[in-house]
This record gives C-alpha cells, structure tokens and sequence, in this order.
C-alpha cells in the first residue's frame, strides 16, 4: 500500500464527530482528506450518503479542493462525465452524492441535510456559517486550515469541544514533496520567523494584517483615569449596538464596553441608558447616518450628538487611535475580540490593503465616533472622521 499523508490517517481513524486539521502550507491535508471521502464512498457503495465540501468562495473552492477532488477520480479511473452535474457542482460517486458550494451563497449554507460535511481553510468563514452548517449534518465534520489568525472561533469554540479531536501536520508529513519544495519552505526561517511558524511548522502565528497589533487588557481602570466621552454604533438584527465608555490617562485610552447587543430599537437603547445611569449631560457620539435615532434618544433626555463627517474618515480615525496607548478592560469581552480580529483587506496575493474589513468593528466605531469629537482638531467647520 502507497505511504499516505498524515493527514489522510489522522481523519481515517479519527471516532470523533469533529476532525480539526490545522497544518502548515504542503501538508497534503486537503488532499488527504478529499482522499478519505472518496475511500469512504468506495467501502459504502450505494450508501445513499450525502456529502458537502465547501470553501468561502467558489472561485478559491474551484482552485482548490475541486481541482483535487477531480484529479483523485482521473488518477484511480473513477471519472465518468455522466456522474457529473458541472451546474449543480455535484458527482456521484458509488451511489453517493459529492455537492460542492461556496460560503457566498447563503441559500447554499442554509440548504439540505447531509451526513458528512468537509469546510476547506475553514478559518476563512465566520462563526454563523458554521453554526449553520454544522447543525444540518448529522454525522462527520471535517475542517482544515493554515494557522494564520492569532485568534479565531475555531480556537475557541471548537477544539475545546468534547466531540472534537485536533491533529497537526507540516510539510514533514507528506512524503510526496519533492525536495526542492522541501528547501523553499524550509528557506522562511531566515527571511520571515512568522510566516516559518505558521506555514512551516503549522502552528499559531501573528496576523500580519491587524489593524491595532499591541492593545493592553486590563482588570480595572486607574482611578485618575478622565472620563473623557461616549461611543455608540447603532445596530439591529446581524450588527450588535456598541456603546463604549472611554476615559483617558496621560498618553493612554481605556475603554469599557457598556453595551454590545442585537435587537435594540431607539427606545430600547434608552431604557439601557437609564438602566446603566448614563448622566444627561454625560457628551455623546454617534454614527451620523443615524439621525433619526439620534433625535430619539435626545429627546429620551441624553446629550447625545452627530459625529461630523470629513474625508478619509476610517484611516484618520484609526491613526488618532495610534497615537495613544490603547487598553480595554479584561470584562468588555465582545471589544477584545474585535481588536483580536480587526484587520486590513488583503488583495490576492496576499498584499496588505490600506482599507480594514468591514466586521469586527462595531465597538471600534463608536470608539472612533467619540474620539474624534473629543480629540481631533477641527479644520475648514469639519471633522475629520465620520
């Protein structure tokens, strides 16, 4: 029998409804996994089991695990044209079915049971697409990546769970690399240490594309700290409404969360004023796109106003932010997962953008709303912030 990569006998022999498969860049994990499916529809034929490999994007899912899926069929004589459904993505192999959908498509996730589901760079999605996903399969969850986040939901909700197994692999595990690969992978030791964590020796590294990389946790706030202004960004039913509390110390910022919540209407934000005894001269400021909401939670008595709008409003914002230590309080839990995750768009081939992605920002943005009333000059009647 052909030595296989570790991956395919980690996933082959795991008795967990989890497999989590971190690995490093040349593990042969995809590969390996898409390999066990297709075992697994040779030893159940006519099993009637319905399978489900995804990725963020179709056109990442086509270069990717379709490409390899469709090579391992040519490569053990299996491909028939007539098994293959190229408009609905779909093969049957053995009296099985092989769907393959992209992440973009909502009406995709929220589709048809299945017995078995495989999500490809699984980092690469949010938290409600698994949720979705993993609550219409009944049996397997398979998932791969490359550790690339510090910090992500997989880290924290999954491996954790007493279903889940993790297995780690690098470049060591797949005994078909040729060894020229081999050397070029092994060359990141000495031109980027975290680049060598990550898709070398697959663990845990550093995103590169953070928007703050040093913020400071802490348990309490220094009690010389000013309190200088309030933040709030309005939401509804996906977006959380985020009101933070910031105060300041020489150079340093401290921020509270005081209210991270979905489903809050205007006079809903006011009663948790009230509740939270926010004083009615207490300066606050708000997204200024929202001026009926801001006229109704004035006239529910709250000194609350517009944040003037100005060119380039985001990067003068978050250079503002930069020019202060910033510290959050260890007990605002969603803000410290929005500074973990806040990052830069990166185009595709991986050069870092000047533009943050628009999630994980919505304590962020009420941070910025008040700051910039707060701290930032104001020049030609205008701020320079949204």
């Amino acid at each position: 029998m052909i030595k296989q990569p570790k991956t395919y006998y980690d996933v082959s022999n795991c008795d967990s409804r989890i497999s989590v498969n971190q690995g490093g860049t040349r593990s042969g994990k995809t590969y390996s996994i898409l390999k066990v499916l297709v075992d697994y529809c040779w030893e159940n034929k006519e099993a009637g089991s319905f399978i489900t490999i995804c990725r963020r994007t179709l056109p990442a899912l086509k270069a990717s695990a379709m490409r390899d899926f469709f090579e391992i069929l040519q490569n053990e004589g299996y491909y028939t044209e007539l098994d293959h459904n190229k408009s609905d993505q779909t093969y049957q192999l053995f009296g099985n079915t092989i769907e393959f959908i992209s992440l973009d498509q909502p009406q995709k996730v929220r589709g048809r049971k299945r017995n078995i589901l495989f999500i490809n760079e699984c980092n690469e999605i949010d938290f409600e697409s698994w949720t979705q996903l993993s609550l219409r399969t009944t049996d397997r969850i398979i998932i791969d990546y490359n550790p690339s986040d510090e910090f992500h939901w997989i880290y924290e909700k999954v491996i954790p769970r007493d279903d889940a197994t993790f297995f780690k692999s690098t470049y060591l595990d797949n005994p078909f690399l040729p060894e020229s690969t081999i050397l070029e992978i092994e060359r990141l030791k000495q031109t980027d240490t975290n680049y060598w964590k990550v898709y070398g020796l697959g663990e845990r590294g550093k995103a590169r594309s953070l928007v703050f990389e040093s913020v400071g946790i802490v348990d309490q706030i220094p009690e010389n700290a000013k309190e200088l202004v309030l933040g709030l960004d309005f939401g509804y039913s996906q977006d959380p409404t985020a009101l933070i509390k910031i105060r300041k110390h020489d150079q340093e910022l401290y921020f509270e969360q005081l209210i991270y919540t979905t489903g809050l209407t205007n006079q809903d934000i006011v009663r948790e004023f009230r509740g939270l005894e926010i004083s009615r001269t207490a300066d606050i400021f708000a997204d200024s796109a929202e001026p009926k909401s801001i006229e109704e939670i004035y006239r529910g008595g709250f000194n609350i106003k517009a944040t003037k709008k100005g060119k380039d409003s985001i990067r003068v914002g978050l250079d503002l932010m930069r020019t202060y230590k910033l510290n959050v309080l260890s007990s605002s839990l969603d803000l410290i997962k929005e500074f973990r995750n806040y990052k830069y768009k990166e185009d595709r081939n991986g050069k870092i953008l000047n533009e943050p992605i628009d999630t994980f920002n919505h304590g962020i943005d009420a941070i910025r709303y008040g700051l910039i009333m707060k701290l930032q000059r104001p020049f030609s009647g205008e701020y320079a912030i949204l």
